[in-house]
């Protein structure tokens, strides 16, 4: 896997520069807002720079549950990437900051013309995913996987 912990970190400089000159600017991320909503089309992306961002799951008659927090540096959506460009998630701001913000057809276009910029996008983003699976099956198995038996006494 890659040791890069940032996307930025994970594409090569002369690829980087011309990723954020084209297809990228700075955003406030504002307490309480929500930056994306499960079903609806996913046309942008985030890195966080600063502030926090829950996402969370629609569940029907409750309140969204919260599925992950992410804070600096992470990659805040992937729907952007893959057919049909659909969140399957919401997101929510809970600490006020900043983000860079994508534009998801600007970066797939950008990603198609240049190979180099295309692998190491594509590469960032499945190995997040990969490693956000994992977590989640980690966290699913404590709360309802096979617990020990007490020793009887």
């Amino acid at each position: 896997m890659s040791t890069a912990r940032c996307l930025l970190d994970a594409i090569p400089p002369e690829n980087r520069a011309r990723l954020l000159d084209e297809a990228a600017c700075e955003v406030p991320l504002i307490l309480d807002a929500r930056l994306f909503e499960e079903g609806r089309r996913a046309d942008r992306f985030w890195v966080i720079r600063s502030g926090r961002v829950e996402v969370d799951l629609h569940v029907p008659g409750r309140r969204a549950a919260v599925v992950e927090t992410l804070g600096r540096d992470e990659l805040l959506g992937w729907s952007w990437l893959f057919p049909p460009h659909v969140w399957h998630l919401g997101a929510r701001v809970i600490q006020a900051g900043r983000a860079v913000e994508f534009d998801a057809a600007a970066v797939r276009s950008l990603c198609e013309a240049d190979a180099v910029l295309g692998r190491a996008v594509y590469r960032f983003v499945a190995e997040t995913v990969a490693e956000r699976l994992y977590g989640t099956r980690k966290r699913l198995l404590q709360l309802y996987g096979p617990r020990a038996e007490a020793p009887e006494a």
